[in-house]
């Protein structure tokens, strides 16, 4: 990425449920681009769009592809990773099939048996047990080694997970039984992994990443051997990117790839607009991401995939079931409901003309005035507007309402399932929205923003420049990077900073070492050092940057006051220490909007809208020019509705800003 510029072709790729979306950067040409996904077989997508961009076998020794990729999630999502065997010390087969005890619905209690998620058959026993103070209590001896290899080559799994008892404090027997593996089977160990306490959770990451990491491993093999000479990275869920070759062996790292890349966009782009406190939502054909900016990308460590807990550094966001193609239903009771089933890439919302006919919120857009039937796709993709009609007509015709007011309904339920979310990262967290800048993103989000914006209150929101791909064009700005961990446990303290430094030492020259294979120079690198802490007799951490035991104490007391109201006159203990490695952040040059104040393209009326509505071209529009509502602003990978009383401004970028 370094060598990026100049001679380099420089490809951002996102891979979503509906859409593949495509940044090109080509010296100080930008280029963007759509295609329909396929979901069977993602690479399909990527290289159909490299061919439709121009991008020839002889243009790939100077491609770098840096890619946000959906094939970890769909995976676990869909409960399809491969055989994995489990292995544990004696007495402890069971921990991932009890889980925490917590239950899905707190006064269900009846809730339906969920399957374990592997099978008791596939978790192994050995001995090699460590105790809480890194003291051997068994040992593991050659004969169960044999007995494992034995009952492995039984079961033929693709994949084996370790998670021996205290290995973050000693992995010796976790080493001795992956060199006791049979070749070609894929092996991750929790010491690798996850090197913190907490056996279910580290568990859990350690299995993910066996359950998912040969469907990852072949998947970018193929890409890879299908761009010969390329450059291929891989967006990880903290929001930097890792070479190819070492993300296949940490899939779970991976799990939002895609999100991820559209954060850090969004951040970039921002903050070059002076604006750097956001409430973000991402809305694309399938889903809708939501997260809180204040400055920096939010990380976290209780994130979930699923009902599966995540623990290694994730961004920050809530997800729901929310996007352009989800489906438009009336229930059993006659109501009207949207989501979370989404019509996905095939066949589609009806409108797409490609087989499907149940209504989706496309649909509902399109059937309003809202999404122009040539204007799709810059004109690459006819919209079928008799086609949405006849889907929409299946939830019009049981409520007893005309077609526009069902599209109107299917919008509003929309809205407020994307509102709820919104809150559940602003006001359910303490955060006044009203503060923040609503920056949305994603193929469907200018579509929404200003009705969203009306339901928190906001009276500022932003969509960016080349909104409709920000997660692709996101992959380009983000550097490359690594989240590292450790446990070191005791009292803050009488912990001996030695032993805190010498920890920040041993992580920094491990992830320093594998960032310098991939080119980037540890003199470039910069590093975030940080403590989980907690009080006593607390079982969950805040975490805070570290610079010195009295700075970090004191850290964490204002930020337990900040998050729970009060701060207690209780010791502080140590639990993990942390590590951020992070290289240059490449520089990205945007073009700018013009300088030549422009007219609107065409005028139109839209569905429940007094007056006429204006349509723009994105693209033609200068810098300073005020586009009042109600109006559409089309771009080739996006439309953005300005409702009215609202008003967009175009700065010097070519970000809309949006004032109501």
């Amino acid at each position: 990425m370094d060598q990026a510029l100049g001679n380099r072709l420089l490809l951002g790729v996102d891979t979503g449920g509906t859409f593949t979306d495509f940044v090109l950067l080509d010296g100080a040409i930008l280029r963007v681009h759509k295609v329909l996904s396929t979901p069977a077989a993602p690479e399909r997508a990527i290289l159909q769009g490299i061919a439709e961009l121009g991008i020839g076998e002889a243009d790939f020794p100077r491609l770098v592809v840096v890619h946000g990729s959906t094939v970890a999630t769909n995976a676990v999502l869909e409960g399809k990773g491969v055989p994995t065997v489990y292995i544990t010390n004696r007495g402890l087969g069971d921990v991932l099939t009890i889980g925490r005890q917590a239950r899905q619905a707190l006064y269900d209690l009846q809730p339906p048996p969920e399957a374990p998620p592997v099978p008791a058959e596939w978790c192994l026993e050995t001995g090699g047990r460590l105790g809480a103070d890194g003291s051997v209590v068994e040992e593991l001896t050659d004969a169960e080694l044999a007995e494992l290899q034995r009952r492995i080559e039984a079961l033929a799994p693709e994949a084996v997970a370790i998670n021996l008892l205290f290995s973050f404090l000693d992995d010796r027997f976790e080493r001795a039984v992956e060199a006791a593996i049979p070749e070609g089977v894929f092996v991750s160990r929790s010491s690798a992994v996850l090197p913190e306490y907490r056996e279910y959770e580290r568990g859990i990451a350690t299995w993910l990443n066996a359950w998912v990491g040969p469907l990852v491993q072949g998947y970018l093999e193929r890409l890879k051997n299908s761009l010969p000479g390329a450059g291929l990275s891989v967006m990880q869920s903290s929001g930097t990117t890792i070479e190819s070759a070492q993300a296949g062996r940490q899939a779970v790292h991976m799990l939002l790839s895609g999100p991820a890349g559209g954060l850090a966009g969004a951040r970039r782009v921002a903050a070059r607009a002076g604006s750097e406190r956001l409430l973000t939502f991402d809305m694309g054909g399938t889903s809708t991401d939501v997260a809180l900016i204040d400055g920096e990308l939010k990380l976290t460590t209780e994130g979930k995939i699923g009902h599966w807990p995540v623990s290694v550094p994730m961004v920050d966001m809530h997800t729901i079931g929310a996007g352009g193609g989800s489906i438009a239903y009336v229930d059993a009771g006659g109501l009207l409901q949207v989501g979370p089933e989404s019509a996905g890439a095939a066949p589609g919302p009806a409108c797409y003309g490609r087989g499907g006919e149940r209504p989706t919120v496309t649909d509902a857009n399109l059937l309003l005035g809202r999404l122009r039937p040539g204007a799709f796709l810059g004109g690459g993709m006819q919209l079928d507007v008799a086609a949405a009609r006849g889907a929409m007509a299946r939830v019009a015709n049981p409520l007893g309402v005309p077609i526009g007011e069902a599209a109107e309904g299917v919008l509003r339920i929309a809205n407020e399932h994307m509102a709820r979310a919104l809150r559940v990262m602003s006001v359910q967290r303490g955060v006044d929205p009203r503060q923040l800048t609503l920056t949305s993103f994603g193929g469907a989000g200018g579509l929404h923003v200003c009705a969203l914006a009306d339901e928190l209150g906001m009276t500022r929101a932003l969509v960016p420049v080349h909104a409709g791909v920000l997660s692709a064009l996101g992959m380009l700005v983000a550097p490359r990077g690594r989240q590292l961990s450790h446990t070191l446990q005791g009292p803050l303290d009488t912990v001996p900073e030695s032993a805190i430094e010498e920890a920040f030492r041993t992580l920094e020259a491990e992830g320093g070492a594998e960032l310098a294979a991939e080119g980037v120079a540890r003199d470039l690198l910069s590093i975030a050092p940080s403590v989980d802490l907690r009080y006593a007799g607390q079982s969950y951490t805040l975490n805070v940057p570290w610079s010195g035991r009295a700075a970090a104490a004191e850290a964490f007391h204002d930020r337990h006051r900040m998050a729970y109201g009060h701060r207690l006159d209780l010791p502080v203990e140590l639990v993990n220490v942390r590590l951020g490695l992070f290289g240059p952040e490449p520089e990205l040059a945007l073009e700018g909007a013009g300088k030549n104040l422009v007219s609107y393209l065409d005028i139109i009326e839209l569905y429940g809208v007094m007056g006429e509505a204006e349509v723009w071209r994105r693209e033609d529009l200068a810098a300073g020019q005020v586009v009042k509502g109600p109006a559409l602003v089309v771009e080739t990978v996006a439309t953005t509705y300005v409702a009215p009383r609202w008003r967009a401004l175009v700065d010097p970028v070519g970000n809309l800003f949006l004032e109501r």
